[in-house]
């Protein structure tokens, strides 16, 4: 099975989401399997270009038509030694060598220019796949040009697109075709959405296959509170539409990882996380006191994630037995917020108002419980990755946060949650989860053992988006 999968970025080379860690973590899952080969296919970003970690080596270069103009393509390869996962870039200065990836007001353009150059790119390497896994509006128009312009060069070739956040459509003037794509006037209408052209919508007529992030967003998607105006779209395609949920890369995300300042195992993680909880409580100006629960959230501070209900709720929080860290940037009101909510409760509130990953990783290893109030949550990998670390989540089941939280009942469920988005739901969930943290500290151990021995890897996950390949070709 070839398959060529196609993102707008991908960690460790850049990444500013989720989508970073997927376009990482898939490809590398799926030429783990037998009888995969896969093409990942970025565009040569100048963050990307420019970085010397990365040793590229040129392949080719020629010129793809946008309406019409002609724009240049240099592809070039990742030098590595795994021969059934090959990275390509696409180059063009003019589109990619820019200070953002995203918010420029040719986005349309840029990403248009990317799709077909990555269809170019693969032909000029003679890798003709069984496959192409598009995702985002970025690649969106790929399922599009598979069945017009490059219907020749991939006759047998099927798309399969994957909605990370419906959010983000790739709106463009209706005049889009016409100007940029060049495509017969009859793909007007595949693009067009309301008075204007919209590439989400385009690949979810086109696509042999439309997934999500999980499997509950997939149901939510067809309702017009969470579909952002795409629910009347993805419930007349919605037989092509189905839910994989996931993964995260458990390398990356490991408490016995050389970053964790105790790396400690399932089987060690009391004596572990207390080591961690009490580094943490000094790096970052809090009480030491290991008794009392650690409460985290690594987020962006913005209302979707539910920042809102912990700003209702904060007072009444604290006057329970708990501390709280919360790292991340966002809205300005929900950081003047917690660095005032720091100062009212010194010693038992931590604002980190900044973006580090390696403090990241030392909250997850010394918290013990996980906020993550999202209103709406495609995936989510934070939750994953707390339970990874031992940190039992408590969250609004919604979306992935549904399908990877079970409620905790004693002997089953991962974590607390919440069915209405309303504070006071909210608070009595962390009431429920500070219950049994002090009251039976026996079976919080069990539970915590039980989060952290989940397989949360990307092993299943990836199994399963072979078998929908495989539906779509007949291999």
């Amino acid at each position: 099975m070839k398959i060529a999968f196609a993102a707008s970025e991908a960690a460790p080379f850049l990444k500013t989401g989720g989508l970073g860690d997927v376009a990482q973590a898939l490809p590398a899952a799926l030429s783990a399997l037998p009888d995969c080969e896969v093409a990942l296919i970025l565009p040569y970003h100048g963050a990307i270009k420019h970085n010397p970690a990365y040793k590229t080596e040129f392949i080719t270069s020629f010129a793809v038509n946008l309406a019409w103009r002609q724009c240049h393509v240099g592809l070039f390869r990742l030098k590595s030694r795994k021969k059934r996962l090959q990275v390509y870039f696409v180059d063009n200065e003019q589109y990619f060598d820019r200070t953002r990836i995203y918010g420029e007001n040719d986005d349309g353009e840029r990403y248009a220019f990317f799709s077909k150059a990555a269809l170019a790119c693969l032909a000029a390497v003679s890798f003709r796949p069984d496959v192409v896994h598009c995702n985002d509006w970025q690649t969106a128009l790929i399922p599009l040009l598979l069945k017009s312009e490059y219907a020749g060069t991939f006759p047998e070739t099927k798309s399969v697109f994957t909605i990370h956040n419906v959010e983000y459509q790739g709106w463009v003037d209706d005049c889009f075709n016409m100007d940029v794509l060049g495509l017969p006037a009859e793909y007007s209408d595949v693009l067009r959405f309301g008075d204007a052209a919209n590439f989400m919508k385009a690949a979810i007529v086109m696509a042999d296959a439309v997934t999500t992030v999980s499997e509950s967003y997939a149901e939510e998607l067809r309702y017009p509170y969470y579909s952002h105006g795409m629910d009347s779209v993805l419930r007349q395609y919605g037989y092509k539409l189905s839910g994989i949920t996931n993964g995260i890369d458990e390398a990356s995300c490991d408490p016995r990882g050389k970053n964790v300042p105790s790396p400690y195992t399932s089987a060690t993680a009391e004596d572990g996380k207390r080591a961690c909880k009490k580094a943490l409580q000094k790096e970052i100006g809090l009480a030491e006191d290991e008794g009392t629960a650690l409460l985290a959230m690594v987020t962006r501070l913005a209302s979707h994630k539910g920042i809102d209900l912990l700003t209702y709720i904060a007072d009444r929080l604290m006057e329970r037995r708990v501390q709280l860290v919360v790292l991340g940037t966002g809205e300005q009101q929900y950081e003047d917020f917690l660095q005032t909510l720091q100062v009212r409760y010194p010693g038992r509130v931590a604002s980190l108002l900044q973006f580090n990953s390696a403090l990241a990783d030392h909250i997850y290893a010394g918290a013990d419980v996980y906020l993550m109030p999202s209103k709406s949550e495609p995936c989510g990998l934070s939750q994953l990755i707390a339970m990874r670390f031992g940190a039992v989540p408590v969250v609004n089941a919604v979306g992935g946060l549904k399908d990877t939280v079970t409620p905790y009942e004693g002997e089953t469920g991962r974590g607390f949650t919440f069915q209405s988005y309303n504070g006071d739901d909210f608070l009595a969930a962390i009431d429920r989860a500070l219950a049994v943290y002090y009251d039976t500290p026996e079976a919080w151990k069990t539970l915590r053992k039980r989060d952290m021995e989940l397989d949360l890897s990307w092993k299943a996950p990836a199994r399963r988006y072979l078998e929908l390949y495989r539906n779509l070709t007949g291999k």
